[in-house]
């Protein structure tokens, strides 16, 4: 079996945007008892997507050019008292899988190759922690068994499985139906139908004492090897154990489908959308533009800073939407400076950045060949920054004295930047826009 594991020391910065609440709640949670024993997770990925109707099985499909595995990947590794995270992918997928690694830098992962079924990628996965050579897969106390296509998982619900399965032995998240499930005759009849209520579905993450679920995969038959499917009646059936069952949140959906996959996208869509840093020059009517904005983005969390200097590091690097407010025509100095810190921290390898630059206009109309310059010099630096994973739009703002004109075009600079911010299309960088 081959193993291998990306070693690279450098963390990206995580944007904190997606399951952000989980980080507060581990700083204090005196209800629960701490993680002070080793812990790892297995994620098979060795499955070909055929529902899912594309050619690209479903774990690698992108969302903001990133894999849905890296998504998955990152929640796991974004906890310091998770360890190793095995991947089990097809022997063909297996470079990919490895570019990902490296590419997204995770450093946590160790990918193993998978079987013909889902218990026997799931029985790979959980091997690799025998090699007594490999001192990158040590041994867990719990394991943590998760489908790579459910990206979304919090901590709490993480914690609560991990904790149970060391008292229990064994713990799964459960859902309630959805559906009413009905039993059919062999000649397609109703047969019979089963009282919602008393019954659950069984979701992803299921955590284990390690030597019990790998016990119960030494035990298995071939039978379940190939038809099997549910890892909590392995441990049940074979070891005896029967596992603690935890009520589990909505977001643990899996995507099955094409429509799952914009539904992620909407997803992390909405949660890059939560936070904005506003920047603005020394201008007095740069920063009462600012202060105006601020009180209009309501929906979201934002900050007002007057420069993007390494002094205001800590904003830079808390959210992923950037608003640069500008009276300097086209110098992008300020905007260049934004880039070079993304680059220089590694900002934008999981998320791309959205900066959304507002000229404020505080002089009469342009030429038209001012205008084309200016155009033509903002294009091209949004052409050139996309390549860094920093999505560019261009707003431009004409400064009257007349209120109630100035407090309409106010208002629709706020709307088109929630736009921008929230859409993160890439079709509309490099575009200047007239308010």
């Amino acid at each position: 079996m081959q193993q291998e594991r990306c070693s690279s020391s450098d963390r990206p910065l995580d944007p904190g945007c997606l399951q952000a609440r989980d980080a507060e709640r581990s700083a204090d949670r005196p209800a629960c008892a701490p993680v002070d024993f080793p812990v790892a997770v297995v994620l098979p990925a060795g499955g070909s997507g055929e529902r899912v109707g594309l050619p690209t099985p479903k774990q690698f499909c992108t969302i903001f050019n990133r894999p849905l595995i890296s998504y998955t990947i990152q929640a796991f590794e974004r906890l310091p008292w998770i360890g190793t995270v095995v991947v089990v992918v097809s022997k063909e997928n297996h470079d990919l899988m490895l570019n990902i690694v490296q590419k997204f830098n995770h450093t946590k992962v160790n990918v193993v190759h998978g079987g013909t079924t889902r218990h026997r990628s799931i029985f790979n996965g959980l091997q690799a922690f025998c090699s007594t050579s490999n001192s990158l897969t040590p041994k867990p106390k719990v394991v943590i068994i998760h489908d790579a296509v459910r990206p979304f998982v919090e901590e709490d619900l993480l914690l609560k499985i991990t904790l149970a399965a060391k008292e229990q032995g064994a713990s799964g998240a459960i859902r309630p139906l959805v559906s009413t499930i009905i039993a059919t005759s062999s000649e397609g009849y109703l047969d019979h139908s089963l009282e919602r209520a008393k019954y659950r579905a069984s979701e992803m993450p299921q955590g284990f004492l390690y030597d019990i679920i790998f016990q119960a995969y030494q035990r298995c038959s071939e039978f379940d090897f190939e038809f099997g499917s549910e890892c909590l009646h392995l441990a049940l059936q074979y070891c005896g154990v029967n596992a603690k069952l935890i009520e589990g949140p909505p977001t643990l959906w899996k995507v099955t489908y094409k429509r799952d996959l914009a539904a992620a996208e909407a997803i992390i869509k909405e949660t890059l959308s939560r936070s904005a840093c506003i920047i603005a020059g020394a201008e007095a009517e740069a920063a009462e533009l600012a202060k105006t904005l601020q009180k209009n983005l309501n929906m979201m969390e934002t900050d007002v800073i007057p420069c993007a200097k390494e002094s205001n590091a800590e904003y830079l690097s808390k959210t992923q939407n950037f608003i640069h407010l500008s009276t300097t025509g086209s110098n992008f100095l300020g905007v260049l400076e934004m880039v070079k810190h993304f680059e220089d921290t590694d900002h934008t390898r999981l998320y791309p950045v959205v900066i959304v630059w507002v000229q404020l206009n505080m002089t009469k109309q342009s030429v038209d060949s001012q205008k084309t310059d200016e155009l033509a010099a903002f294009r091209s630096l949004a052409s050139e920054v996309i390549q860094g994973n920093v999505l560019l739009y261009g707003i431009q703002i004409e400064h009257t004295k007349v209120p109630e004109q100035w407090e309409r075009s106010v208002e629709r600079l706020t709307q088109i930047t929630v736009a921008l911010i929230r859409d993160r299309n890439a079709a509309l960088t490099g575009q200047l826009l007239h308010v």
